[in-house]
């Protein structure tokens, strides 16, 4: 509990001196209109309120949903700070952030990914299969959208080898071993965690792609709509995605009390 808290205290304060950091000097103001801006700002804050809140609970929940909490609490904490970067870079140089984005992306999407195999490890003996399969996914889902993006790669190539990832992970969660493990588990929390998860990846998650097709494939780019749409996924899918887990884990732990 100890190092939880230090860990608390550490996170707070990283955050809050980059978000001093972000809003000092008059380059980095916000302009009047600028919705974009208004959005890096918005999921800054939300991301930041949202990684202290679930290093809180995994204090007060504890026991097997301590480390998804944790889990889903660093994802937030990842995400926060590299939307202050974006913002920054997107208010100063009109830019979008795009390696920043998938730098981020590259580290909470795993992160996000990993949850699944955590919760069915907690309760049942689970394949390194599954963790893999999924890991591997996701790159590539994201590492072909970034090359896609960024001019590495035609941008239309780049989007079908991403959806591809996508479908992947989709088979995996939805028909795969992981969804056999999960239909197999005696615990109910897990099996609602498990499901609520799932949609967030099916459903949530195709905000991305519809964000990817009208930035640059809807002929030509706008990088004022695909940003706006990208953090808008962003703070839905993963905040989201957090609270299925909390809303599980306090199930689960108000079940065994009673």
């Amino acid at each position: 509990m100890k190092k939880t808290l230090i860990t608390l205290l550490a996170s707070v304060g990283l955050l809050t001196g980059q978000a001093a950091l972000a809003a000092s000097g008059d380059s980095a103001m916000l302009q009047s209109g600028d919705f974009v801006g208004y959005s890096f700002w918005l999921i800054s804050m939300a991301m930041s309120a949202a990684t202290v809140f679930f290093l809180m609970e995994s204090l007060r929940i504890g026991g097997k949903w301590a480390t998804s909490l944790n889990v889903i609490a660093l994802v937030c904490f990842i995400a926060a700070f590299h939307y202050f970067y974006m913002r920054e870079m997107w208010v100063t140089t009109g830019d979008s952030p795009t390696t920043f984005r998938y730098i981020d992306w590259l580290l909470t999407v795993p992160l996000q990914l990993v949850e699944f195999y955590l919760i069915l490890a907690a309760v049942a003996a689970v394949s390194g299969g599954i963790f893999w399969r999924i890991f591997l996914g996701s790159l590539v889902m994201l590492v072909p959208g970034y090359m896609g993006e960024a001019g590495y790669l035609n941008s239309t190539v780049g989007f079908i080898i991403g959806m591809l990832g996508w479908a992947f992970i989709l088979y995996e969660i939805h028909a795969g071993e992981a969804s056999k493990v999960n239909a197999s588990s005696s615990s109910a929390a897990t099996q609602s965690s498990y499901s609520m998860m799932k949609w967030v990846v099916t459903v949530g998650w195709a905000i991305y792609p519809i964000g990817y097709f009208m930035g640059y494939l809807a002929g030509g780019t706008n990088v004022e709509a695909v940003n706006i749409i990208y953090n808008l996924a962003d703070l839905l899918n993963k905040i989201a995605f957090g609270l299925f887990i909390w809303y599980a884990a306090n199930a689960d732990t108000s079940g065994s009390h009673s």
